[in-house]
């Protein structure tokens, strides 16, 4: 779940170090949830002038590897961050603007689903993406009609009349 710890106190309790780019990539996660990383690092450098690609980078993995961010990556679209963790949600997600939304997990507990055969592996956790057209873009939508590229390599399903 969405912590309401301040970004120090995420990093002091993951034991990661406080350093104001880690600070300010948690502070723009709690803002932007499902940011790509080009978002991020143009919100980290609007406030902190030089910061490296790599560094943003950096600070992301760590960040993941102790399980305070969580990164995301629909199919055909670059790879997103969120610091909504410790629940096995799910994402919707638009095929024209390429909004992401979260949607809680629809059995409960995780993995939420379970496969018809298992393979020997001890399974801990299902991803799903549910795709379609966020209202936004749905004729009529605040954007309908204003050219966008498709943010995945999914063509866009014909609805049956």
């Amino acid at each position: 779940m969405l912590s309401p710890d301040p970004p120090t106190e995420l990093l002091r309790g993951s034991g990661l170090r406080i350093t104001a780019p880690r600070v300010m990539v948690l502070r723009v996660l709690a803002d932007r949830p499902h940011a790509a990383t080009v978002e991020i690092i143009e919100a980290v450098r609007a406030e902190l002038g030089a910061v490296s690609t790599q560094g943003v980078y950096d600070v992301l993995r760590a960040c993941c590897d102790v399980g305070i961010v969580r990164r995301i990556q629909p199919a055909g679209g670059p790879a997103r961050y969120e610091l909504r963790v410790g629940d096995n949600h799910h994402h919707l997600v638009c095929r024209l603007c390429g909004a992401v939304s979260d949607v809680d997990c629809t059995v409960g507990e995780a993995p939420c689903l379970e496969p018809a055969e298992d393979l020997g592996f001890e399974i801990d956790e299902a991803e799903v993406v549910f795709w379609g057209i966020c209202p936004g873009c749905k004729p009529g939508g605040k954007q309908a009609g204003r050219a966008r590229a498709r943010p995945s390599n999914r063509p866009a399903r014909e609805k049956n009349p």
